[in-house]
């Protein structure tokens, strides 16, 4: 039972950092910080990323990882 138990957290933690960036991208804040990084791009043609998918790729990195431990073998 304790085995799965640090997956487990890992996992449901994975899930409430992608919840919250999807809450990020859906506020003002995270609207306005998209047109911006848009129009910046445009701009210079450099590959500027909002915040809220840096946290989409850390909750994917530790679903990821929660699902590498439960599902590896000792």
């Amino acid at each position: 039972m304790s085995k799965f138990f640090f997956p487990v957290l890992l996992i449901v933690c994975g899930v409430l950092v992608i919840i919250g960036g999807h809450r990020r991208s859906e506020s003002v804040a995270g609207v306005s910080e998209t047109v911006g990084a848009k129009i910046a791009n445009a701009w210079d043609g450099q590959a500027r990323q909002p915040d809220h998918v840096w946290y989409y790729v850390g909750g994917g990195a530790l679903i990821l990882t929660g699902l590498g431990l439960a599902l590896r073998k000792k």
